[in-house]
């Protein structure tokens, strides 16, 4: 489904290589898990299977097809339909409410938010447990609350791969657990989950570990 072929990547002439030849292949329905030391390469590896970041070097190839010279425009549509991707922090904007939050993507496709986008944003709250907080702001939700907006917002497009760079590194263990046990479920319900992640535990969860060291895999199981 996805595939990274020789990647390398280097953030500035002249500087040291973040990337080293990484060849990585998941599977449809895989939950994979990234893992490394910090300045590992691990979350440069993820981003450039998302089509965040361009390698310098080498390929990614989404189901068949080489995705890492498409144009800006032509990433920001597949991000925008068939991947999506949350991070440590939720990045929600403040002053909408959480079903709005939930809409952003959709505006920014320039769809029309009418009833069924309505309904669809929604559900997508009801799926992480917040429907009766859609019309909260984000300062008046708990970090966990937050996340999981934000996991309603990454899946209201309906993606095929759902990307996450450490989604609970900045909460505390029980709410973590909580982002983490959602995640699974969602991966049981078909998703594919590629995650990055520094913690041993999370990583026993997931049908795929890949080891990233100084750049290179260094271990995939």
């Amino acid at each position: 489904m996805l595939t990274a072929i020789d990647l390398h990547h280097t953030y500035a002439p002249g500087a040291e290589p973040v990337l080293r030849g990484v060849d990585v292949a998941i599977a449809q329905g895989d939950f994979a898990c990234i893992m490394g030391r910090s300045g590992s390469g691990k979350s440069t590896l993820l981003y450039a299977l998302s089509t965040l970041l361009r390698p310098t070097s080498g390929q990614v190839h989404y189901q068949g097809r080489d995705i890492s010279g498409l144009s800006e425009k032509e990433r920001n549509a597949l991000r925008g339909s068939d991947l999506a991707m949350i991070f440590q922090m939720h990045h929600l904007l403040p002053a909408l409410t959480a079903l709005e939050n939930v809409l952003v993507p959709m505006l920014s496709r320039l769809r029309p938010v009418g009833s069924e986008a309505m309904a669809r944003g929604m559900a997508c709250l009801d799926r992480v447990g917040l429907a009766d907080k859609a019309r909260r702001l984000p300062g008046n939700l708990s970090g966990g609350e937050q996340q999981r907006v934000a996991i309603a917002r990454a899946l209201v497009c309906g993606p095929k791969v759902l990307f996450a760079d450490e989604p609970t590194g900045s909460l505390d263990t029980a709410t973590g657990n909580g982002i983490m046990n959602l995640l699974l479920e969602l991966n049981a319900e078909g998703l594919t989950v590629v995650m990055v992640s520094h913690q041993p535990d999370y990583a026993a969860l997931a049908s795929r570990v890949i080891t990233i060291a100084d750049g290179r895999v260094a271990q995939s199981s």
